[in-house]
């Protein structure tokens, strides 16, 4: 367990990343309510219905496989060498941290 100290994870997502796919998701949604809206009369509206929900309900887990893939992608695990590591400090300060300036 003392070996997991000699790593150090690091997100590089970012919000373009995902952007595709959530303005293709969105698409989706709309094409299914634009489906339902197409079929709703007063005697078709139980279909309407079911159509909305297995679009949404098939097209789900393609979503949250598509956001897990892009996020697992984007973590880094880096080896840090024990010697070169700087120790925190108290406050949690990193070395590499600045403090924020007021901008005037």
């Amino acid at each position: 367990m003392n070996n997991l100290q000699n790593y150090r994870l690091k997100c590089t997502l970012t919000f373009g990343d995902i952007y595709g796919q959530i303005i293709i998701w969105l698409i989706v949604i709309f094409l299914s309510l634009a489906s339902a809206l197409a079929l709703w009369s007063s005697v078709r509206q139980i279909y309407a219905l079911a159509t909305v929900g297995l679009i949404l309900v098939l097209s789900l887990p393609f979503l949250l496989f598509a956001f897990v893939t892009t996020l697992l992608n984007h973590i880094e695990v880096t080896a840090v060498d024990p010697a070169t590591l700087a120790k925190p400090s108290a406050s949690g300060d990193l070395p590499s941290q600045k403090p924020a300036q007021a901008v005037g």
